[in-house]
């Protein structure tokens, strides 16, 4: 039975790749280093701010330069997180309906825990239960370090009863790191043919279509 439902949060719950688009080329032009594209930048995400920056600094930078970028990178994003990032159509509602049916939701991103934090009290105040993002004394996704503290505070579940949900390949190594089920979903940072390419089992293409495989899951174990 599908007890807990863990969410990823960049490119499945919001879309904020404009943001973060933007920020990373106000801290590479602040440095003078080339910009990249949106797509450049739609490619590194996943992994964390470091190393979002480390991709997007140019080959050979040294690592002072790429830190005083860095720096400057989580100085302006803190500030300008939410300028053009929103949730993704219906997704609130799924989080709200997933536990007005008894279902524990948590946010485990590897975003920022400063932003995550931000960003998932402005959108889904009343839409999870936990939220946690990268932050000292735990090792970022895929590794399961950050499945195993969500698990933990909400209530010790047993990891065969949750499903992940992400977007990306490294949401799917994270869900077969920790040993449960993984939705990923079409609508994020990774296209259709990325997912399958990365091992997706189950690939979804509207929010409401989580709610349903969680439902069908649970239906009669109750």
């Amino acid at each position: 039975m599908i007890k807990a439902a863990l969410f990823d949060l960049d490119g499945t719950l919001l879309n904020t790749l404009t943001d973060l688009y933007l920020c990373v080329n106000y801290a590479l032009k602040t440095h003078n280093l080339s910009l990249r594209t949106i797509d450049e930048v739609r490619r590194f995400l996943g992994n964390g701010i470091q190393y979002l920056i480390h991709c997007s600094v140019p080959e050979g930078t040294s690592a002072d330069t790429e830190k005083k970028t860095f720096d400057t990178f989580v100085e302006y994003y803190e500030k300008h997180c939410s300028d053009n990032t929103a949730p993704y159509d219906k997704i609130g509602e799924v989080l709200k309906t997933l536990r007005s049916n008894g279902v524990k939701v948590a946010i485990v991103s590897n975003k920022a825990d400063f932003a995550a934090q931000i960003l998932c009290k402005k959108y889904f105040p009343d839409g999870y239960d936990f939220a946690l993002g990268a932050k000292e004394g735990l090792e970022k996704k895929p590794a399961s370090d950050m499945i195993n503290a969500a698990l933990k505070s909400l209530g010790n579940i047993e990891k065969e009863d949750c499903v992940y949900i992400g977007d990306s390949e490294v949401d799917i190594m994270t869900a077969k790191n920790a040993n449960m089920p993984c939705i990923s979903v079409s609508w994020g940072f990774r296209d259709y043919d990325e997912l399958v390419k990365a091992g997706a089992m189950r690939i979804v293409n509207k929010p409401n279509e989580i709610v349903s495989f969680i439902k069908e899951s649970n239906r009669g174990k109750e």
